[in-house]
């Protein structure tokens, strides 16, 4: 579940389609469907609509959709408002969801808020600049927590300090390491394999 997002946008475009390049991925898409069901794309149909616009969906995108599959407006513009990967409202360009479940709570997750905060100066629910934060429910790391995922990519294993060097290093037009920003190995404990050591593989080196 989403915390804090932005309501749906009061100033809609007047029109949307899929640009060439993205009408082609659409009849790819497509195939991998029944051709008697072709409303079982609209996930897929929904996702590259935003990220065509800007990461968000307007309506005119949702019914250019319906249009396409076949569908009534309604019945996309209810597959929109479940999923909480689906914007309806302009964000930033940095969309950063941080999770506030149990597991990365007792990790300090509090700290994390306060570091994007501090960084981005947007709170939950709040754009500033180019950074839209968000809270979520559980992206799904627990064992590396605390996590936050920004567009599609997942940041685990954080404090306050590398919070805001990830925020620090998006805004220089960086691109950071994603995963663990303790260099952990997966799921392993955080201090290291206890187990089966000998065999493990070389490291890979930290990326750059």
């Amino acid at each position: 579940m989403s915390l804090g997002m932005p309501a749906a946008a009061e100033v809609q475009p007047a029109s949307f389609a899929f640009s060439a390049e993205n009408r082609a991925r659409v009849e790819v898409i497509l195939k991998r469907y029944p051709q008697d069901r072709p409303e079982s794309a609209v996930l897929p149909l929904l996702d590259l609509a935003q990220r065509q616009h800007d990461n968000w969906l307007p309506v005119a995108a949702m019914d250019h959709v319906a249009e396409l599959l076949g569908m009534p407006p309604i019945k996309v513009y209810e597959v929109a408002s479940f999923y909480t990967m689906f914007n309806k409202a302009p964000v930033g360009r940095h969309l950063v969801q941080i999770c506030r479940t149990t597991p990365c709570w007792l990790c300090g997750s509090d700290e994390v808020t306060r570091a994007l905060k501090d960084a981005t100066g947007a709170a939950p629910g709040e754009t500033s600049g180019d950074f839209t934060v968000v809270e979520v429910e559980c992206l799904g790391a627990c064992v590396n927590a605390p996590v936050v995922q920004i567009n599609d990519d997942f940041y685990e294993d954080l404090d306050y300090d590398s919070t805001v060097a990830l925020v620090e290093a998006l805004k220089r037009g960086e691109t950071p390491a994603i995963g663990s920003q303790t260099r952990r190995r997966g799921g392993e404990p955080a201090g290291g394999a206890k187990t089966l050591a000998a065999a493990r593989p070389p490291a890979a080196p930290p990326a750059s």
